[in-house]
């Protein structure tokens, strides 16, 4: 019996407890068959030989030459390995283990393939979040503390903590506004790559309808993880911010350095927690139990393709963002005089619109691709441990795997 969750892409039940649909031995031929014809004395392994035409006496006898090779071994037709049919791929991904560049490769092709949808709903957060941004910055964040070039050790370190304390006020809203922008993009864009998979059309609406119901524990799991870093970071360097001479400084650097170790493997840990939640419909801490299960013996696998798709994130975003900065930075030039001066540069509106028309074109088009490899990743593991490829070919409807969940594939 198979405990596992089943897939449960938005819009299916879960299929927990159902047969997973492995393929059965075909049954042993009746006596009908031509195989009970054959005679029950053979001769031994290595002996027999095809029959040859009958030649007159003396004459040499030429064996017959071997026959064909049977179908699907060789002969120039494309076949997966050792003979076997290629994957099915109904959707932007073959139904087998995946490689890195299928993974990168099916988050774009999810890109191309459901564009009204995806940037409706990409271009719809950014353009909201960046906005957000700018009217926190521009109205609700206080000025920075000035900064005295020429201030005595102790000035200058008062104004060190200010100028951190200033900053750390100024990211919280920023990193609220984000947190709900990764929300909604990470529940939308679960439901469109779940069906492209399957191969299925999916509307903005029809996205927004299945990830309405798993907002709140998405919500809930969205905080969580930033939780679960800041209480390790704390709980890391608070004994050597008690101690507060140099040995605590030096502990407190030593354990923070430690605390970022444990941190990040955590976070590969948990890292497909969220697809877990969308479409098995987990809870918080099983959606936390399940991705640690999935990337059990797989963390450096896991980590590398996370690292990668975060790199080429940022690069990205660079190649579009530079440009869009460069020219606000033409057009209000009253910043770059206060940037080169040493002071805090008190940037207008026109820099403000255009470096925000780069993140919002930036964010269209990073978004999906991480989003697309979460999930995609997910999945792959699923492929891989749990032969979620015969589920995901039943829902997709491809021929010979049967129609209904528990129904095991047909064999020709």
């Amino acid at each position: 019996m198979n405990d596992t969750p089943g897939w449960a892409p938005p819009g299916s039940a879960p299929s927990d407890g159902q047969d997973g649909g492995v393929p059965q031995p075909a049954p042993p031929a009746d006596e009908s068959s031509p195989a009970s014809n054959w005679s029950k004395e053979q001769p031994p392994p290595g002996q027999w030989s095809a029959p040859t035409a009958p030649t007159a006496p003396g004459a040499n006898r030429v064996p017959a030459p071997p026959p064909p090779p049977a179908p699907g071994w060789g002969g120039g037709q494309p076949r997966g390995s050792w003979g076997r049919p290629p994957a099915a791929k109904p959707g932007v991904i073959p139904l087998r283990p995946l490689g890195v560049g299928e993974i990168l490769d099916g988050a774009v092709s999810t890109l191309r393939a459901h564009w009204r949808t995806v940037l409706g709903i990409t271009i719809t957060v950014s353009v909201i979040t960046e906005i957000g941004n700018i009217l926190v910055d521009r109205y609700l964040l206080p000025d920075p503390p000035e900064v005295n070039p020429d201030a005595d050790p102790s000035e200058a370190l008062r104004q060190s903590v200010d100028s951190l304390q200033s900053s750390l006020i100024a990211m919280g809203p920023v990193l609220i506004i984000t947190l709900i922008a990764t929300l909604f993009t990470t529940a939308l864009l679960t439901v469109v790559i779940s069906r492209s998979v399957l191969g299925r059309p999916v509307t903005l609406s029809e996205a927004w309808h299945e990830a309405r119901p798993r907002l709140p524990q998405l919500l809930g799991l969205t905080l969580l993880l930033p939780l679960i870093s800041g209480g390790i970071m704390a709980v890391a360097i608070l004994p050597g911010l008690l101690l507060g001479d140099g040995g605590g400084v030096a502990l407190s650097v030593l354990a923070g350095l430690a605390a970022c170790v444990v941190i990040l493997w955590l976070m590969i840990r948990f890292a497909l927690a969220s697809p877990a939640l969308m479409l098995e419909r987990q809870g918080i801490v099983a959606s936390l139990r399940r991705s640690a299960k999935l990337v059990q013996g797989a963390w450096w696998r896991t980590f590398g393709i996370v690292a990668l798709t975060l790199l080429l994130t940022l690069l990205v975003s660079m190649i579009i963002a530079v440009p869009f900065a460069l020219i606000a930075f033409a057009v209000d030039g009253s910043g770059i005089g206060d940037l080169f001066a040493g002071t805090t540069p008190d940037f207008g509106w026109p820099f403000l619109i255009i470096t925000g028309v780069g993140s919002v074109i930036a964010s269209s088009i990073t978004y999906p691709i991480s989003a697309g490899v979460t999930v995609l990743l997910y999945i792959d593991q699923r492929i891989r441990r749990e032969a979620l490829d015969i589920e995901l070919a039943r829902a997709a409807g491809v021929p010979g795997y049967g129609s209904e969940p528990g129904q095991a594939p047909s064999r020709s």
